[in-house]
C-alpha cells in the first residue's frame, strides 16, 4: 500500500525503461549538482547503450529508479533455481519469483510471473519451469507486497513537449480505462499533487478495502523525480511503472 512506508510503494512492478539509442544527456551546467548525486544512474545508462540495450532489464531500471530516490521492493537476481531458494530465504516468505531476460518486457503475457510463493520447494518448482521459458537468462526474486490498489505512473518523451510525467490508474486494464494524467517536466509539488487529485478514479487514493490513504507527498515526489529523470536523461525516452501500490 501507499502509505507511511515508502518501501511498500512498488510491488511486483512490471516496469520498462527504454532507451534512446540517439540521446545524449544534458551534459554538466545547470543541472552539475544533480548529475553529481546521480552517478550511478548515468553509468546504468551508459552500461546499456553500450551494450546496445534498448531498454532496461526491471532490475537495471529499478536500481535506475532507486539512485533517484524512487522507493522499490527488496529483490535480488538468481542465475540457477539454487541461487533463487538462498535469494527467497534472505528476504523472506512469501516471495514473487519471474523470469528475466533483456527480451521479456511482458512477462505475463507468457506466464512468466508466479506469486505468493510460501516455501523453498515452490520457488524449486516454479524456478524450474519459469528457466525454461524462451528468452529467460535469470530469475528475479522479490517480497510479496500485498494490496489490492493499483496505479501506474511513468514518464514519456514526445515531440514539441519534451518529457511529460505520467499518473493514473494502473493494473491490467491500464490501456482501457485510459484514466491519466500527463504533465511536462519539470513539476513542482504542488503540480504533483494536482495531478494525483485530477484522475477519474481519484477516490482509489483515500481509505480503500482496509488500506490507509495514499501518502500524497511520497507520491508527488516520485512524480517529481520521474520529471527529473526525463530532464537529466534525454536519452531515456520511455518509463512505465504498473502496477504502483
Amino acid at each position: 500500500a501507499i502509505s507511511e512506508k515508502l518501501a511498500n510503494l512498488f510491488k511486483n512492478l512490471p516496469l520498462t525503461l527504454s532507451l534512446s539509442p540517439e540521446g545524449r544527456g544534458r551534459g554538466e551546467g545547470a543541472w552539475e549538482v544533480s548529475l553529481m548525486k546521480n552517478e550511478e544512474s548515468i553509468n546504468i545508462v551508459v552500461e546499456a547503450l553500450s551494450r546496445g540495450q534498448k531498454a532496461l532489464s526491471e532490475y537495471e531500471a529499478k536500481q535506475f529508479l532507486s539512485s533517484f530516490g524512487i522507493p522499490v521492493c527488496r529483490e535480488g537476481v538468481a542465475s540457477n533455481v539454487d541461487s533463487a531458494v538462498a535469494q527467497a530465504v534472505k528476504i523472506g516468505f512469501p516471495v514473487v519469483l519471474k523470469a528475466s531476460g533483456l527480451n521479456l518486457y511482458h512477462k505475463t503475457e507468457v506466464c512468466g510471473v508466479s506469486l505468493n510463493l510460501g516455501c523453498e520447494e515452490e520457488v524449486r518448482r516454479e524456478g524450474g519451469r519459469l528457466l525454461k521459458i524462451p528468452g529467460c537468462e535469470a530469475l528475479l526474486v522479490q517480497e510479496m507486497v500485498k494490496g489490492d490498489r493499483e496505479l501506474v505512473c511513468g514518464l514519456t518523451r514526445g515531440g514539441e513537449f519534451g518529457p511529460c510525467v505520467m499518473f493514473g490508474l494502473g493494473g491490467v486494464l491500464t490501456e482501457v480505462n485510459k484514466d491519466v494524467i500527463f504533465r511536462m517536466a519539470p513539476l513542482t509539488l504542488r503540480e504533483g499533487r494536482e495531478m494525483i487529485q485530477q484522475i477519474q478514479s481519484r477516490k482509489i487514493i483515500e481509505p480503500f478495502r482496509g488500506q490507509a490513504a495514499v501518502n500524497i507527498e511520497a507520491l508527488s515526489k516520485i512524480l517529481l523525480s520521474l520529471g527529473e529523470i526525463g530532464l537529466q536523461h534525454e536519452d531515456v525516452f520511455e518509463i512505465d511503472i504498473n502496477p504502483l501500490k
